[in-house]
């Protein structure tokens, strides 16, 4: 959710100020919260929704059929993609002992560290069971045969429906787009050891191509990435992009008309955004491909 939100801020015009918070398990829970005057939101979905009343709104050129076909591919990703990515994450053991759990260890407090990471993993086990698993898929092995099959498949489809445009509806990122980049980044930028997924999407040019454009414009980020200036240290909001991808990532509620239609607002007083405790110093991403 993090990173959507961060993506989402950007395109629209949002001055959004990230600030860290400390790394307790509570902390952990409620993150990413949003901050503006004497208003906290602390649900993804509700932050967006909040953005888009203070006409901080990606989508306002967007035609009622866009609108339309955004709520479609969002739920796409949802139920085809997500499984895999949080598969790829959580569960794939290799990924899981080699970049995951030493990865979010480091970001949480002696003994949560010990814990948590193992929790969280069998959480996103569950759920995938829960929601994938039934006949006549009974094995695990089958559900996780059949979850990448589809993840393959909604690539695929976004890659067709994307084709040689810089974003999904022409020359502007949206919503979609940020919710697509959200998904993508962390497969695309992360160093795993079993990467399935990942080598399906570098098979698709136009989606890396979609990804790195990004990360230049907007997170400051070469293709290597580094910064423009070449320090060796990631930019920190890439580092956000795969703390939480066990949320729900149910973002996107109906949109009002008369937001996705209204104009861009001026900036007001600045927003602040607060995200897991870690420091851009010692940032986990140095060890991620390039």
């Amino acid at each position: 959710p993090q990173s959507l939100l961060q993506a989402y801020a950007k395109f629209s015009g949002a001055p959004l100020t990230v600030n860290t918070i400390n790394n307790s398990w509570r902390a952990l829970k409620d993150v990413p919260v949003l901050v503006s005057e004497d208003v906290v939101i602390s649900q993804p979905a509700k932050i967006l929704n909040f953005l888009r009343k203070q006409k901080y709104n990606a989508d306002y050129e967007l035609s009622a059929k866009q609108g339309a076909d955004t709520l479609a591919y969002i739920a796409l990703l949802e139920e085809k993609l997500l499984p895999a990515v949080l598969h790829t994450f959580w569960v794939e053991a290799e990924n899981y002992c080699s970049v995951t759990k030493p990865w979010f260890a480091s970001r949480i407090a002696f003994p949560l560290s010990l814990y948590l990471p193992g929790k969280m993993s069998r959480e996103v086990l569950n759920r995938i069971l829960l929601t994938r698993g039934g006949p006549p898929l009974y094995s695990l092995s089958e559900v996780e045969a059949q979850i990448y099959r589809d993840a393959k498949e909604c690539l695929n489809l976004l890659s067709k429906r994307l084709g040689t445009s810089q974003f999904f509806f022409g020359d502007t990122p949206t919503t979609l787009d940020a919710f697509v980049f959200g998904f993508l980044a962390p497969i695309y930028k992360v160093c795993f050891p079993r990467v399935q997924l990942q080598e399906h999407l570098r098979q698709l040019p136009n989606l890396c191509r979609f990804c790195d454009d990004i990360l230049s414009c907007y997170f400051r980020l070469t293709v290597s990435g580094h910064s423009p200036a070449g320090q060796d240290t990631a930019d920190a909001n890439l580092q956000k992009l795969t703390q939480l991808v066990n949320k729900e990532s149910n973002l996107i509620e109906k949109m009002d008309d008369n937001l996705r239609k209204s104009p861009q607002h001026p900036p007001r007083k600045l927003t602040t955004l607060k995200l897991a405790a870690g420091g851009e110093g010692s940032s986990p991403l140095n060890r991620l491909s390039p």
